[in-house]
């Protein structure tokens, strides 16, 4: 067991608190053989050994090709929802966290061929260029003693979704129809705000920021959120006042919308007309080491555009963030956060550098348990795949938890 196994303490005591926790979080599981199976599947990804797909976990732990089968099924066609596991995880160990902030992203996993669902060629963040993979979108707590998933969702092409044989192969539900990625994001911050969980903003890149949907469904389920944009960012800048103007005539219908009483501009153009004093040089950033990264930022009240100009929404008041690193020519990042008017400005600055460490997450979920090793073609197998490996991920945060902790071999 050498991702739990620690300097002084036993085997076979690490391997008794991995039995327990495992019992306590898939209690929710209604089968007997379900929760014998999540045990089993669970211990095989935290023990130590090479690839973490199921026939060579089985081989590993001298397991029956009846086990072999049993374990199959509970992964590909046992219709547990996913979702029993990976929220019963979140409210035992998230609180124990000191969460921060929720971070969403996804992540590309290489697959040859064409079955596996979702698969195709497609651009991933984590090859950085295009390639034949999945993409797996999650949420993940962070705080200031470790990190957990939230939640998982495969995103599926239009193709996929359109393709009805391929479907009926992979046994997607007919219930799951096409999401852009912004809304599964969303979804998984919707449904895991109903959990039992510490609050704190949600955290992510432009490929979600951007998107004004994405910001308004967080906004309106009452969640905070630091979200990066691009340069070409359209908003309404401080100095815009919004009326709703008067109706056209005696006669004409009342207008309910309010308009802004001047032109929109890029976050590019609105950061080089800021002054000087609107700098501040900050603490963003702490270092796996200990040390402390500054940067320098504005912080600036707008109002983004889309909502209002082409959703006809009422405006709603954002935080602009710029970093512009003094020896730059031009700003180097820009997030649009919800938060109150009184935040301070090194805790925006912190949330806003804070996004990186879900790469960390991603390499140990992948490298220590084989969160890319799925081998099935079935879409819930893949689901109760992530859920099993954020079962193994929470139990070893759990264990670096305990005051007597020692140091890992």
């Amino acid at each position: 067991m050498e991702a739990a196994v620690a300097v002084g303490v036993p085997a076979v005591v690490v391997c008794d608190r991995l039995v327990g926790f495992v019992e306590g979080v898939a209690a929710r599981l209604p089968l007997r053989r379900q929760r014998e199976n999540a045990l089993l599947y669970v211990r095989g990804l935290v023990e130590q050994g090479g690839r973490k797909s199921l026939q060579p976990t089985l081989f590993r732990l001298e397991e029956t090709a009846a086990r072999y089968e049993s374990l199959q099924q509970f992964l590909a066609d046992s219709p547990w929802p996913p979702e029993l596991l990976v929220r019963a995880c979140a409210e035992r160990v998230a609180p124990q966290l000191g969460v921060v902030a929720w971070i969403v992203d996804d992540t590309g996993i290489v697959k040859d061929g064409k079955h596996s669902p979702g698969v195709k060629r497609q651009y991933s963040g984590t090859l950085g260029k295009i390639g034949n993979c999945q993409i797996a979108l999650s949420v993940h707590a962070v705080g200031v003693r470790g990190t957990l998933p939230l939640g998982w969702r495969l995103y599926l092409p239009e193709e996929w979704c359109d393709d009805l044989p391929r479907r009926q192969k992979a046994k997607i539900p007919d219930v799951v129809r096409f999401r852009t990625k912004p809304q599964l994001a969303a979804d998984l911050c919707e449904h895991a705000a109903g959990w039992q969980l510490p609050a704190a903003p949600v955290l992510a890149d432009s490929a979600y920021g951007d998107d004004a949907g994405f910001r308004g469904r967080l906004a309106q389920h009452g969640l905070e959120y630091v979200v990066a944009v691009r340069a070409e960012t359209s908003v309404y800048g401080p100095e815009t006042s919004f009326a709703v103007p008067p109706r056209n005539g005696r006669s004409g219908r009342p207008r309910t919308v309010a308009r802004p009483d001047r032109a929109p501009e890029s976050l590019r153009a609105l950061a080089e007309r800021l002054p000087t004093r609107a700098w501040q040089t900050l603490p963003c950033r702490t270092t796996p080491a200990g040390e402390e990264v500054a940067g320098r930022f504005a912080f600036v009240r707008v109002v983004a555009t889309n909502p209002v100009r082409s959703r006809y929404q009422p405006p709603r008041e954002e935080w602009l963030i710029i970093e512009w690193p003094s020896d730059a020519d031009a700003p180097s990042d820009y997030w649009l956060s919800n938060l109150g008017t009184d935040e301070q400005p090194e805790r925006l600055a912190r949330l806003a550098r804070l996004r990186w460490t879900i790469e960390l997450d991603y390499r140990q979920l992948k490298g220590e348990l084989g969160l890319d090793h799925y081998e099935g073609r079935s879409y819930l197998g893949f689901h109760h795949h992530t859920a099993l490996v954020t079962c193994a991920h929470a139990f070893l945060t759990e264990e670096r938890l305990r005051p007597t902790a020692p140091r890992r071999v």
